[in-house]
């Protein structure tokens, strides 16, 4: 017998309605998915005068090295990496851009990567993977500046690549990819 508390007997849904429901569920999770990782890889504007202003900036060489002053890369195509040696895909894309840099600076390439994070740590880091090309210390300056230059989300790595006129060509938010250097190599 059937009370006023009693709940109504339910009904299990449809195969065809259970089917449905799990594929909207799973189209909606894909979206947002794919949502966020455009959101987080994508490349924002440049701030106004942003592009002009990097070539005044110096930043602090290693321990015993000199600063880094960005106006003696004009003149020649510069590939300029933000990372951190707390960075997974930073360190991981390194070696890469250290044997892109070696093959490419007879053609006037250069390579300078910009450490967001302490030169302690940097200089330990740099004690286990030696990089021929150049390192300076941007510490958090650093994501500020990689902010100016179209990095919306302030993730790491990002790469600026900039022509012999000092004119930015490519930005990439995220780790690279050997066919983004290859690409590259032409400019």
């Amino acid at each position: 017998m059937r009370t006023e508390t009693d709940s109504p007997p339910s009904i299990p849904p449809s195969p065809t309605r259970r089917r449905w429901l799990t594929g909207a569920v799973a189209t909606g999770a894909v979206a947002a998915g794919a949502g966020w990782a455009w959101w987080r890889h994508s490349v924002g504007e440049m701030a106004p005068g942003a592009n002009e202003a990097i070539w005044s900036q110096t930043f602090p060489g290693l321990a015993g090295q000199p600063a880094i002053e960005m106006a003696a890369f004009k003149g020649k195509p510069l590939l300029l990496n933000f990372w951190a040696t707390w960075c997974p895909p930073c360190v991981e894309e390194l070696p890469m851009l250290n044997q892109f840099y070696q093959a490419q600076r007879a053609k006037g390439w250069t390579v300078l990567g910009l450490a967001v994070d302490k030169e302690e740590a940097v200089a330990r880091f740099l004690q286990r993977l030696p990089l021929t090309f150049p390192i300076a210390i941007a510490g958090m300056q650093g994501t500020a500046l990689s902010r100016e230059l179209g990095n919306s989300a302030g993730g790491l790595p990002f790469s600026v690549i900039y022509d012999k006129h000092g004119r930015v060509q490519h930005r990439k938010m995220g780790q690279l990819l050997a066919s983004d250097l290859q690409n590259w190599a032409s400019l």
